[in-house]
C-alpha cells in the first residue's frame, strides 16, 4: 500500500475513532453523574472531580497508549497541553456562542478554581525543569534542553492533585445528600454503561494514537505537535459537549468548572501516569515551554473576559475562538517551516 493510501486509511480511522470517543464519553459521563447522585456525592465533587475525570478519560488513555505504543510520552504530553489550550479557549467560546445570552460566572470560579489551575500549570513546568536539571538526556541526537521525568518526579503533580481533592472535600464537609429520586436510578445498568464507555474509549484512543503516530512519521511532523493539534482536538470533544449542554441549561458556572477540573486532572494526573508506566520519559523542555506559555496566555485571556462583569458575552466568546485559530495557524506554519522563531526544530 502506498504512503498516500496509508494516510487516507489513517485519516478515516481518526474520524471514526473521534466519533467513538464521543459516544463512549457520553455513556461514561452520564453514568458517572447518575452514580454520583445515587451515592450522594456533593455537586462540587461531581463537577470538579467525577465529571472532570470522566470527560478527561480520553486524554488519560492517549498518554497511556502513547507510552505503550511508542515508548515515549511526548505524543501524550502534546495531547494534554493541546487539549488544555482547546478546553480553555474553544469550549467556553462554543458554550457562549451556543447560548442566546451571556454566561454568568462567580467569584469562586474566577479566583479559587483559577488560582489552583494556574498552580497546576506551574507545578508541571517546575517538574519538567527539575528533569532537565537533575536528569538531563545526554543520549545521541537528544535536544539540548531535554531531561528524563522519573517516577519520583511524577509523584509531585500527583501529590498536588491529592491536595486538590482534599480541598474540595473539606469545602463540602457539612453537605447532606438529597435522596429524592435516587430510587429511580438503575445502579447495575449505570455501572454497565460506565464500563462500556471505558472499553469504547480505550479501543478508540488506541487506534487514534496509532494512526496519528503513523501520519506524523510520514509527514515528518514531531510527535509533540501531532499531539497538540490532532489528538488534542479529538479527545476534547466530550468536554465541549458537556460544557455546551451545561451552558444551554443555564449552568454556566458548571460548564466552565468542568473545563478547569478537566485541565487540572489532565496536567496533574494524566501526564504523570504515563511516566509511571514507562518508568522515565524524556521531555523536550524547549518544545514544551512555549506551549505552556500559550496555555498561560490563554488562561489569562479567559479569566480576563470572565472577570469583566463576572460574565462571558458572545463577542468575548468569539475573541476566545479567534485566539485558538491563531494558535493552530501558528503551530501549522512553524511545523511547515513557513515561519520560525519560537518552536525548536525537530
Amino acid at each position: 500500500m502506498s504512503e498516500a493510501g496509508v494516510s487516507l486509511v489513517d485519516i478515516g480511522i481518526i474520524v471514526v475513532a473521534t466519533g467513538a470517543i464521543w459516544i463512549g464519553s457520553g455513556w461514561l459521563e452520564d453514568a458517572s453523574e447518575e452514580l454520583s447522585t445515587y451515592y450522594g456525592l456533593p455537586l462540587v465533587v461531581q463537577g470538579a472531580i467525577v465529571t472532570a475525570v470522566g470527560s478527561s478519560f480520553p486524554e488519560l488513555a492517549s498518554v497511556v497508549f502513547a507510552a505503550i505504543l511508542t515508548g515515549s510520552i511526548e505524543l501524550g504530553v502534546g495531547a494534554i497541553v493541546g487539549s488544555a489550550i482547546f478546553n480553555i479557549l474553544v469550549i467556553p467560546a462554543l458554550s457562549g456562542i451556543a447560548k442566546d445570552d451571556q454566561i454568568e460566572a462567580n467569584r469562586t470560579l474566577v479566583y479559587k478554581e483559577a488560582q489552583f489551575y494556574m498552580l497546576a500549570v506551574s507545578v508541571l513546568v517546575i517538574t519538567f525543569a527539575l528533569a532537565v536539571i537533575y536528569y538531563p538526556d545526554n543520549t545521541a541526537g537528544a535536544p539540548e534542553l531535554a531531561g528524563f521525568v522519573t517516577r519520583p518526579l511524577a509523584l509531585i503533580p500527583i501529590g498536588l492533585y491529592g491536595l486538590y481533592i482534599f480541598i474540595q472535600m473539606q469545602d463540602t464537609g457539612d453537605y447532606e445528600a438529597d435522596t429524592d429520586g435516587i430510587e429511580d436510578i438503575e445502579v447495575r445498568k449505570e455501572w454497565g454503561f460506565l464500563a462500556a464507555g471505558l472499553v469504547v474509549i480505550l479501543i478508540a484512543v488506541e487506534r487514534l494514537v496509532h494512526s496519528v503516530d503513523l501520519i506524523g512519521a510520514a509527514l515528518g511532523v514531531p510527535e509533540f505537535i501531532m499531539g497538540v493539534t490532532i489528538i488534542a482536538a479529538a479527545t476534547s470533544l466530550p468536554d465541549a459537549l458537556v460544557s455546551i449542554r451545561a451552558a444551554q441549561d443555564d449552568r454556566g458556572v458548571a460548564s466552565i468548572a468542568n473545563v478547569l477540573g478537566s485541565n487540572t486532572f489532565d496536567l496533574l494526573v494524566a501526564i504523570p501516569v504515563g511516566v509511571l508506566i514507562v518508568g522515565s520519559a524524556s521531555i523536550n523542555f524547549a518544545m514544551a515551554v512555549p506551549m505552556f506559555a500559550v496555555l498561560t496566555l490563554a488562561t489569562i485571556h479567559l479569566f480576563t473576559v470572565l472577570r469583566t462583569d463576572l460574565s462571558l458575552t458572545q463577542p468575548e466568546s468569539y475573541s476566545l475562538l479567534l485566539a485558538y485559530v491563531v494558535f493552530v495557524a501558528w503551530v501549522v506554519l512553524e511545523s511547515a517551516g513557513v515561519i520560525t522563531g519560537i518552536l525548536p526544530a525537530g
